[in-house]
């Protein structure tokens, strides 16, 4: 079954779904938030039910040190208010240095800032779950 990852910011919230097989990760959309949480999760709870998908990897964004701050807490109450919303497990992946990974490979590609600027969360959901399979199937980069 596919796994989806969500890169979730206050603006936008990147997403990434696998492959049948839970091997690979690709993007899938930059989400830009509404100012109405039951519509954004709506929205979110559609792309699951559409890819059936059975289990959503949340990137986590610890601080560099490890602990956890006020970031990592909104993942968290977001992942809460999900779970009313879906029936499917819900992980959190670490996501230190992943938006900063995406930047990077943009960059080397040679994307312009603008277009960088509508990605740039899509390609951090993707290298979240791609962590994520990795980890879980046991696979080294």
């Amino acid at each position: 079954m596919r796994k989806i990852a969500l890169d979730v910011g206050d603006v936008r919230i990147g997403i990434a779904t696998s492959d049948p097989m839970s091997i690979i990760a690709g993007g899938y959309e930059t989400f830009v938030r509404t100012k109405d949480l039951s519509r954004d999760m709506e929205h979110i709870s559609r792309i699951i039910k559409e890819k059936e998908c059975d289990t959503i990897v949340i990137g986590l964004p610890l601080n560099m040190d490890g602990t956890s701050g006020k970031r990592a807490d909104m993942a968290r109450e977001f992942a809460k208010k999900l779970e009313e919303y879906v029936n499917v497990p819900i992980v959190f992946q670490d996501e230190r240095l992943s938006t900063v990974s995406a930047e990077k490979s943009l960059i080397e590609s040679g994307m312009r800032r603008e277009k960088r600027k509508k990605v740039i969360d899509k390609v951090a959901a993707t290298i979240i779950l791609q962590s994520y399979l990795d980890k879980i199937n046991k696979r080294s980069i």
